[in-house]
């Protein structure tokens, strides 16, 4: 799988009063934005960081969107539960290299 064929991401939690959880798709940066949203991740808390292939990458977007709606709103999630739902659209370890 070529480095293209896939979009890396992470999903955290602001640091700070708000605390509210974000994603950010590293890959999909632009030069105008990316050490901001770099330092935004890495100032938070790590929930889950990994990849979905760049084929079919919007159902895999949705999937974070909704997952992030549910914890923001105190909903229990684990970065398992995530996982299993992102499967279909995770690039598997032979892929990766």
């Amino acid at each position: 799988m070529f480095e293209s064929d896939k979009v890396m991401f992470q999903i955290y939690r602001e640091a700070g009063y708000n605390q509210k959880y974000k994603v950010v798709y590293f890959t999909e940066l632009h030069d105008y934005n990316r050490e901001t949203e770099i330092n935004r991740a890495l100032a938070g808390e790590s929930f889950y960081d990994g990849f979905i292939r760049n084929f079919k990458k919007d159902q895999a977007k949705k999937i974070i969107e909704e997952a992030i709606r549910r914890l923001n709103e105190g909903e229990t999630l684990s970065p398992q539960d995530l996982e299993r739902e992102l499967a279909e659209y995770t690039p598997q370890p032979a892929e990766m290299s």
